[in-house]
């Protein structure tokens, strides 16, 4: 039999004809296991309470928290990372370092109750612990950067004597990787890791979280320290300067309006990367899909794909108990 080439257009359809085709040849996997979910704890209450703006999110009592993540490890998610609403606030966010804080209340409690079964991430800030509601020492209308390093030190050894298995530093100080690093091995904390918000972004998708956690600043804002949305190179530059810090995980926050971020980083860097897909972007999905504007599920797993396929390792996300019952 004699054939003859021809020349034809290339039919990439055929790979998608069937669900097992298409899932043969899929490029991105998700995985609960790579999962990040936040829990807020709050000192002041006794009861769990529901938080306006974020549907399905709550803020949890310490003696409620057991419970709370009892129900997420049995749908498989296996990691967490608290932020925590103290009981008072002062002008330099005591509460953030205290051994009886909130935060050290609570991963003191969870490491009890699940012991090596799950890790922990400790948000390391002072946002949620002062009455100004900035990240740092506040000197005049300026947050002193390197006394704010002295302070963010400090919470994150408190951190990781309650139990935590990395901390998070989020204030966007310069130089709070390696005081953070250079704090944890002096007091012993050698195997402790640092999750940096490498690139986190000056963002208008907050807005929810600092709701939740009683965070906004009382004045001005947090552009002279978080980053100018418009800036792409000095993103990278963050992140290179953390790896060179010792961090062991870098974070591009928020996540959706900076994919790119997140793979031009993956380009040049062998560390983990971790996403946060932050409370706005939470947010608008649960609210279009509550108006039946858009399909919830399906958006969900549209947005985390996408986050993943960018170049995430971790994914940040107020979505994981939803994504986990959606694949268990």
């Amino acid at each position: 039999m004699t054939v003859e080439y021809t020349p034809a257009f290339k039919r990439t359809r055929r790979a998608r004809s069937r669900d097992v085709l298409r899932e043969l040849v899929s490029e991105t996997a998700l995985d609960a296991g790579k999962l990040i979910l936040p829990i807020f704890v709050d000192a002041r209450s006794s009861k769990v309470e529901d938080i306006v703006g974020m549907p399905g999110v709550s803020r949890y009592p310490i003696d409620r928290l057991a419970d709370k993540l009892a129900e997420s490890v049995e749908l498989g998610i296996k990691n967490f990372i608290f932020f925590g609403i103290p009981e008072t606030k002062d002008s330099t966010g005591s509460g953030a370092w205290h051994e009886s804080g909130v935060v050290q209340r609570a991963l003191a409690e969870a490491r009890k109750s699940f012991g090596e079964r799950i890790t922990l991430f400790a948000d390391t800030c002072l946002c949620e612990y002062t009455s100004h509601g900035h990240c740092g020492v506040v000197k005049g209308d300026n947050i002193d950067n390197d006394e704010t390093l002295k302070l963010l030190a400090r919470t994150a050894v408190s951190q990781a004597r309650a139990g935590a298995d990395a901390v998070a530093p989020s204030a966007m100080m310069d130089g709070q990787v390696l005081v953070i690093r250079n704090a944890l091995d002096q007091e012993g904390f050698k195997e402790t890791l640092v999750m940096s918000y490498s690139s986190k972004f000056a963002s208008s998708l907050y807005a929810p979280f600092r709701n939740a956690a009683e965070s906004a600043p009382k004045f001005g804002n947090r552009r002279t320290y978080q980053m100018d949305v418009r800036n792409r190179r000095e993103a990278l530059r963050e992140i290179r300067i953390d790896e060179s810090e010792g961090a062991d995980i870098v974070m591009v926050k928020p996540a959706l309006p900076n994919l790119d971020i997140i793979t031009e980083a993956r380009g040049f860097t062998d560390l983990p990367i971790a996403a946060y897909q932050v409370s706005g972007e939470y947010t608008m999905v649960k609210s279009a899909a509550a108006m039946d504007y858009l399909d919830e599920k399906a958006v969900m797993l549209e947005t985390l794909i996408s986050i993943k396929r960018a170049g995430a390792d971790i994914i940040i996300t107020y979505f994981a108990d939803d994504f986990a019952r959606l694949t268990d």
